[in-house]
């Protein structure tokens, strides 16, 4: 009620001071005073400096519209976007990057406005519980730096993330198959699993996909398909515990795992690992 009381009053003192300056011509504080371009752009460092990044970025900001062609907004324009970074204000920070590559496509500091998108976008990554497109357009974006850049120091670190993105992207297949496999609609569990197996090889979800692939395959009865995802993840995953689980399936039932050179999995495995 307090907050709510003082939104009040700050409302009241704004509507007051506009209705005095429309009547009375009187300058409202905080109005458009120049300065040199120098002193807002080290005056927005130096609130960076200190962590203030609002401020940086109203500075950074002013930067622009005091000066807009000069060099210093192109400059202050990419440090604007990394002060909303920095703020987790992700979709200001991908907005000022964007209209920084239209404007200065060429600009030495491209690369920078590129690699700040994608990590915004990375940074919005959610669990694997959740939709997955924000997931997605960190990978579009991220494969664009590693693309366009590919020897720079960017394209190195958006490789590493590329990676944890796509785990995330698996992951979210598996709880998505794991969920129809307890309601036991088998096709639907085959499809998810074989989605992390062709789409996400590289993964660390791969060993429990290609389980999984054994259990519903011989929930289907398609003994061959089960008997051949156990070889494949044996052969790749000799001493993992879902080898030892998916042997086991098979050994109940007088089973041995075969793997099959001309199955799916095979040749999907063997152009990844």
């Amino acid at each position: 009620m307090k907050k709510m009381t003082s939104n009040i009053r700050v409302s009241l003192s704004m509507a007051a001071a506009l209705c005095l300056a429309a009547c009375g011509g009187v300058q409202i504080e905080g109005e458009y005073i120049e300065r040199p371009v120098e002193e807002i752009y080290n005056k927005a460092h130096e609130e960076l400096a200190l962590g203030n990044y609002i401020f940086a970025t109203q500075e950074f900001d002013e930067v622009e519209r005091q000066h807009p062609y000069s060099l210093w907004a192109r400059r202050a324009m990419v440090m604007s976007a990394y002060t909303y970074y920095l703020q987790n204000r992700y979709d200001e920070a991908i907005s000022t990057a964007r209209r920084f590559l239209a404007l200065y496509p060429g600009n030495n500091q491209a690369p920078y406005a590129h690699y700040l998108i994608a990590m915004s976008q990375y940074e919005r990554i959610s669990d694997v519980s959740r939709d997955q497109r924000i997931t997605e357009l960190a990978m579009v974006a991220l494969t664009e730096v590693v693309r366009r850049y590919p020897d720079s120091d960017y394209a190195r670190d958006a490789i590493l993330k590329l990676d944890l993105a796509e785990d995330n992207l698996a992951g979210k297949e598996m709880s998505v198959g794991r969920f129809y496999l307890n309601r036991r609609n088998y096709a639907a569990a085959a499809g998810r699993f074989r989605n992390v197996i062709e789409r996400y090889g590289r993964t660390s979800h791969v060993p429990e996909a290609l389980h999984r692939l054994t259990e519903v395959y011989m929930s289907l009865g398609v003994v061959a398909e089960a008997q051949n995802a156990a070889a494949v993840l044996g052969y790749n995953f000799p001493d993992s515990d879902w080898y030892r689980d998916s042997y086991s399936i098979l050994v109940e039932r007088d089973l041995k795992p075969v793997k099959d050179e001309k199955s799916w999995i095979s040749r999907a495995l063997d152009k990844v690992l």
